[in-house]
């Protein structure tokens, strides 16, 4: 099967237990950008919250042109307070430390666009999830998707809360005060479970994304 998908950065649990046994991702970078979506968020644990770390945009979240065309405002200066994030929040996790030092590097890195950033986050991940589907990226609108493709870019985040009951748990640094938070990024997966990611989404990718009626 092939996946049509938004690039996004770090994306969520759900959307990588999708993609566990996809052919092909096809990348859309001539899709619009759309605001209130994961194209420029991702969401990780927090001591008394979850925390949505933001990529600040030139001319705002309200734009609507191609995603290969939208610019990071680094003005303010966001990777290093994203790195700060999640050194915080993760630096007691059972894997943190295996995988500090090459993630760091992608925080290092500048960037103009967003699909830059999103697509080096993509590659990090691959590259420690052992993925071995094909990844291909359109720089124009994919209007027609392939016939039996699954379509992911309509994707937007729900309220974390929804699926608390379903979605299958993991050990959680700080679920002892704000209880299981479900389908956070796959960051907060990976530092948990470790090399060990790739086999968890593999055994509860039907419980966390159940077939539709």
């Amino acid at each position: 099967m092939d996946i049509i998908s938004s690039l996004l950065p770090f994306p969520p649990i759900n959307w990588w237990a999708q993609i566990d046994d996809a052919e092909t991702i096809i990348f859309d970078k001539g899709e619009h950008f759309e605001k209130m979506s994961y194209r420029n968020r991702y969401t990780i644990s927090g001591a008394n919250n979850v925390n949505q770390l933001s990529i600040p945009l030139v001319k705002g979240r309200n734009q609507r042109i191609p995603m290969a065309e939208v610019m990071i405002h680094n003005a303010e200066r966001w990777q290093v307070q994203h790195w700060r994030t999640l050194v915080s929040v993760y630096k007691r996790s059972p894997y943190w430390e295996y995988y500090e030092q090459s993630l760091q590097s992608v925080f290092e890195t500048p960037f103009e666009k967003l699909v830059d950033f999103n697509l080096a986050s993509f590659q990090w991940l691959a590259t420690q999830l052992k993925l071995k589907t094909e990844v291909r990226i359109s720089d124009t609108f994919v209007a027609d998707p392939p016939a039996g493709s699954l379509d992911l870019r309509p994707m937007k985040p729900a309220d974390l809360r929804d699926n608390t009951g379903t979605f299958p748990k993991y050990y959680q640094v700080f679920e002892d005060r704000i209880g299981f938070v479900p389908n956070l990024s796959i960051l907060d997966l990976l530092f948990s479970e470790g090399p060990r990611t790739a086999i968890w989404l593999k055994g509860n990718a039907t419980t966390i994304n159940p077939p539709k009626a």
